[in-house]
C-alpha cells in the first residue's frame, strides 16, 4: 500500500490488546504515538510540533476521553481537525447518535477487527479534508437555555450566594469543628447533551469516606441480595492498564483530598449492583453536620455556582456521574439527557418523603420532565421544593 501521509496517529488510553492489533495495521508509514492523556497530547503537539494527521482514543463515548476530549481539541487555536476514533466497549444508536454530532469520524467496538479499522482509518485520513467540505448532515437539536430561563438562573443564584455567605461562613466554622478536611468538593457530571462538567457539593461525609464503601455494600437499597453477596468492592487500586504503564490514571474521581481510579471505580460498583443508581440508607458515613446538610438539601448550596456560570439550571434533571451515565445510553434513557440539568426537578419533589423510590421510577419521571418542561412548569416546581426540603428521605 502506498503511503497515504507523513505524520502521526495519537493513541490515547488504549489497552495492550489493542495496541497490539493496531500496530499490526498497514497505515502507509504513519507513525503511532502513545499518550496518557489528552493535555499531554496537546502540550505534545504544541511544543514539537508533530502532524497528527488522526486520533484513536480507546474510551466510552461520554467518558473524559471521548467526545468530551473531542469538544476541548477543537477549542484549542490552531489544534489540526484531523478524524477523530474512538474504541469503546458500548456502541449504539445513541452513542452513535452523539458521535456523529459531536464531530466523531467513526466509532468501533473493542472488538473491531483489524482489518476494518485498517479500512476505514486509512480512508478518511485520505479523504478528510474532501469530506468535511461536503458534509451537509444536520446535527441534531441541542437544548439551548432559554434566555428568560437563563436571565432568572443568574439572577437567583447569585442574590442568593450574597445573602447566604455569611451563614456559610458560620457553616465552615461548625464543619471544621466537628471533622477534619476540605469544605468543598467536586466530581465529574454528565448534564445536558451528556456535557461533562465539575460539580460542586459541601462535604457531607467525613474524610475518605468512598474508600470505605468495600464495607457498607449489604445497605445499598437499590442492590438485592444476591448481588450484595457476590460484590467485591475494591476502590483504592489503580486499573491493571494504569498499573501496567506506570502511569497516573487518566480518568480520576475526586473526593476531597483523595483521588482513584475511575475505571477501577465503575468496576467495582458495577459488581454491587446491575441497577444505575447506588444508595445508602441510613449511611454511617456521614457526619451529624453532614446529615442536616442532605436532609434540608444545603450541601447542595455550592451547584448555585455551577447555575451562575451555566453548567446547570435551578430547575431540571440531576446531572449523573460518569459510572451512571454510562449505563443511561438506550433510547429508554437519553431523553432525560436532552433538557436542562439542574439542581432540583421533578422527581425530587414527587417523591421526596413518599418512601423508596426505584431507579426505573427516577429514570420516568427525568424522561417526563425532558419531554413536558417550561419556564412556567419550572415556577411551580420551584415553588414546591421549599416544602419538599424539610421532609425526611435521603434522595
Amino acid at each position: 500500500m502506498p503511503a497515504i501521509a507523513n505524520g502521526v496517529i495519537a493513541l490515547l488510553n488504549v489497552d495492550e490488546a489493542t495496541y497490539e492489533m493496531i500496530s499490526k495495521c498497514d497505515f502507509g508509514g504513519v507513525k503511532l504515538l502513545n499518550f496518557k492523556n489528552g493535555i499531554e497530547l496537546a502540550h505534545t503537539w504544541e511544543k514539537e510540533k508533530i502532524d497528527i494527521v488522526a486520533i484513536i482514543s480507546q474510551s466510552e463515548v461520554i467518558a473524559p476521553l471521548g467526545v468530551y476530549l473531542l469538544e476541548t481539541l477543537q477549542k484549542i487555536a490552531g489544534f489540526p481537525d484531523v478524524p477523530y476514533f474512538l474504541i469503546a466497549n458500548k456502541v449504539n444508536e445513541n452513542t452513535n447518535r452523539i458521535c456523529l454530532q459531536t464531530g466523531v469520524a467513526d466509532v468501533f467496538r473493542t472488538t473491531v477487527r483489524k482489518e476494518r479499522l485498517e479500512v476505514r482509518v486509512n480512508f478518511l485520513i485520505k479523504n478528510w479534508k474532501t469530506l468535511r467540505a461536503r458534509t451537509t448532515t444536520e446535527k441534531i437539536k441541542e437544548y439551548k437555555t432559554p434566555l428568560i430561563k437563563r436571565i432568572f438562573d443568574i439572577i437567583f443564584s447569585g442574590t442568593v450566594l450574597l445573602c447566604l455567605s455569611p451563614f456559610l461562613l458560620l457553616l465552615i466554622i461548625i464543619m471544621k469543628l466537628e471533622s477534619k478536611g476540605p469544605i468543598f468538593y467536586y466530581s465529574l457530571r454528565v448534564g445536558t447533551g451528556y456535557k461533562i462538567f465539575k460539580f460542586y457539593k459541601i462535604r457531607s461525609m467525613y474524610v475518605n469516606a468512598d474508600q470505605k464503601l468495600k464495607d457498607l455494600k449489604h445497605l445499598n437499597q437499590y442492590a438485592n441480595e444476591k448481588e450484595v453477596n457476590n460484590a467485591e468492592i475494591d476502590v483504592n487500586l489503580l486499573c491493571d492498564h494504569c498499573i501496567k504503564n506506570g502511569t497516573g490514571c487518566q480518568r480520576l474521581l475526586y473526593a476531597d483530598d483523595v483521588s482513584w481510579c475511575e475505571k477501577n471505580y465503575i468496576k467495582t460498583r458495577k459488581a454491587m449492583s446491575e441497577n444505575a443508581f447506588i444508595k445508602l440508607k441510613n449511611d454511617p458515613r456521614i457526619t451529624k453536620v453532614g446529615k442536616i446538610l442532605r436532609n434540608t438539601s444545603i450541601d447542595e448550596l455550592p451547584q448555585l455556582w455551577n447555575v451562575f456560570i451555566g453548567d446547570m439550571s435551578i430547575v431540571g434533571n440531576r446531572p449523573l456521574p460518569l459510572y451512571e451515565a454510562e449505563k443511561l445510553t438506550t433510547d429508554k434513557y437519553a431523553m432525560r439527557f436532552m433538557a436542562p440539568a439542574g439542581i432540583t426537578g421533578l422527581w425530587q419533589v414527587e417523591k421526596r418523603g413518599k418512601g423508596e423510590m426505584s431507579s426505573e421510577e427516577r429514570m420516568m419521571l427525568d424522561n417526563s420532565y425532558a419531554e413536558n418542561h417550561s419556564f412556567a412548569n419550572d415556577i411551580r416546581l420551584i415553588l414546591k421544593t421549599i416544602p419538599a426540603l424539610f421532609q425526611k428521605e435521603n434522595v
